[in-house]
C-alpha cells in the first residue's frame, strides 16, 4: 500500500486504473444521453424514463450488497474486469441489436438491469480497491479525481451525443460505450494487484449473509454514518423524481431540442465538475458535518430558481449550479465513509450505506415519472424542490451531524 506523500498519479497502479476508467467515462458520457432520449422516443412517457431508473438503480444497490462481500474476500482485479466484460457484451448487443432494427423497450431494460448488476459488483470492487492503491488518508482525493473525469466526459460528450442522436440516432454511442467498455479491461488488467493481499475465494450464501449483516451492524452502530445514509436516502428519493423529467421538462415546458437537451447535461456536468474537484480540495480542519451541513443547505436553496422560472438559461445554469454542489457532497461522503471505516470490511460497509442511500432512488423515479405524465414535467419538479429544500436546512438540526469532525 501506498504511503501518504507525493501526489496520487505517483502511484503507478492507481495511474493506470484511473486512465483507463476515464476512457470508460467516454462512453459512459455518450450513453448518458443516447439512452433517455432513446426511451422517450420510443414511449413518449416520462414514466417510462423513471422505470429505466428504476431498474438501473434498484439492482445497482441491491446487487452492491453482494459486490462488498466479493471485493472483500476475491482477487478483485479478476472481479472488475469479468464485471466490465459483462458491460461490454450488453453494449456490444444493444448495439447490433439497434443496427438490425431488433432494439426494443424490453431488450432495453433487461439489459439495463443485467449492467447495472455487473456495475454495482464493480463499484464494490472500486471502493475496496481506492485506499488499497493509494492509501487512506488520500481517499477522498482519489475519488473526487475519478468524479471529475467523470463529469469532464458528462460535460464533452453529452452535446456530442444530442447532435449524433439527432442527426443519425443512439448507434454511435452504444458502440464507443461498449468500446471503452473493452479499453478498461485491458488497463485494470495492466494493475498488478487490486488486493486483498490474500483473497480467500468465493463466499458461500451463509458468508455472503454474514457479510451482509457485518455491514449494515458496523453502519447503523456509527451515528454518523447511519444519519448520513438515511439523510442520502431522502434526497436521493427527491432527487430522482428530478431526474425522471429531466428530458420532458426541457423537451415540452422550454421546446428544448435533443441536441440543446445535450448542452444541457453537459453544461450541468461542468457544475459537476466544479463540485467534484472542490470535493477533494477542502482542509480537514473544517470537519465533515460542519462543510455537509452547509452544502446541503445551499443546495436546497440553488434549486429554487430552476422550481418557477420559464427561461431554459435560467434553469440550465442553476441545475448546473446544484450538480455542483451535488457532486461536492458525493465525493465528500464517498471519502469519508471510505476513511473511517475499516480497512477489511470496507466493501461490506459502503455496500450497505450505499443500498440505504439509494432506496429512495426507485421510489423517487418512478413517483417523479408517473407526476410528469399526470401533470406535467414542472410538478416533479416543485415537489423535489421544496422536499430537497426543507431536508437540506433540516439537517444542521441533526446532532451526529453537527459534531462529526473526523
Amino acid at each position: 500500500m501506498s504511503s501518504y506523500a507525493g501526489s496520487i498519479f505517483s502511484v503507478r497502479s492507481f495511474s493506470l486504473y484511473y486512465a483507463g476508467q476515464a476512457l470508460s467515462f467516454v462512453g459512459d458520457g455518450l450513453r448518458l444521453i443516447a439512452i433517455p432520449l432513446l426511451v422517450f422516443h420510443l414511449t413518449g412517457s416520462a414514466l417510462s424514463i423513471g422505470i429505466t431508473y428504476a431498474l438501473e438503480l434498484g439492482p445497482f444497490a441491491l446487487f452492491g450488497l453482494v459486490g462488498g462481500s466479493l471485493a472483500d474476500r476475491v482477487d478483485r482485479r479478476k472481479l472488475m474486469i469479468a464485471c466490465d466484460f459483462v458491460r461490454f457484451a450488453i453494449l456490444a448487443a444493444f448495439a447490433v441489436g439497434y443496427a438490425l432494427g431488433l432494439l426494443t423497450i424490453w431488450i432495453l431494460y433487461a439489459g439495463i438491469v443485467t449492467i447495472s448488476i455487473a456495475a454495482a459488483i464493480f463499484v464494490g470492487g472500486q471502493a475496496s480497491s481506492i485506499p488499497y492503491l493509494v492509501g487512506k488518508e488520500r481517499t477522498t482525493k482519489a475519488v473526487s479525481m475519478l468524479l471529475a473525469a467523470e463529469q469532464t466526459s458528462n460535460m464533452i460528450l453529452p452535446p456530442i451525443g444530442g447532435a449524433l442522436f439527432a442527426l443519425i440516432g443512439p448507434l454511435p454511442a452504444l458502440a464507443i460505450n461498449a468500446f471503452t467498455y473493452l479499453c478498461s479491461q485491458i488497463s485494470i488488467a495492466a494493475v498488478p494487484t487490486f488486493g486483498p493481499d490474500e483473497p480467500d475465494g468465493l463466499p458461500s450464501p451463509l458468508h455472503v449473509v454474514a457479510d451482509v449483516k457485518l455491514g449494515f451492524r458496523f453502519l447503523f452502530a456509527d451515528g454518523a454514518m447511519r444519519t448520513v445514509a438515511m439523510t442520502s436516502l431522502v434526497f436521493n428519493f427527491f432527487g430522482f423524481m428530478c431526474a425522471a423529467v429531466f428530458v420532458p421538462f426541457l423537451e415540452v415546458d422550454f421546446h428544448a431540442s435533443d441536441q440543446v437537451v445535450g448542452v444541457a447535461l453537459g453544461i450541468g456536468a461542468f457544475g459537476a465538475l466544479i463540485g467534484s474537484w472542490l470535493g477533494g480540495h477542502v482542509p480537514r480542519q473544517w470537519g465533515f458535518g460542519r462543510v455537509m451541513i452547509v452544502a446541503y443547505a445551499l443546495d436546497g436553496i440553488l434549486f429554487l430558481p430552476v422550481m418557477f422560472t420559464h427561461n431554459l438559461v435560467v434553469a440550465i445554469a442553476f441545475l448546473a449550479l446544484t450538480n455542483g454542489v451535488v457532486l461536492f457532497e458525493i465525493s465528500q461522503i464517498i471519502g469519508w465513509r471510505i476513511r473511517i471505516t475499516p480497512q477489511e470490511i470496507v466493501g461490506r460497509v459502503i455496500a450497505a450505506a450505499r443500498l440505504v442511500a439509494l432506496f429512495g432512488t426507485v421510489p423517487g423515479a418512478i413517483i417523479g415519472g408517473w407526476l410528469g405524465d399526470h401533470f406535467g414535467a414542472r410538478m416533479p419538479i416543485v415537489v423535489s424542490g421544496f422536499g430537497y429544500l426543507v431536508m437540506g436546512l433540516l439537517v444542521g438540526s441533526f446532532p451526529a451531524m453537527r459534531r462529526e469532525s473526523r
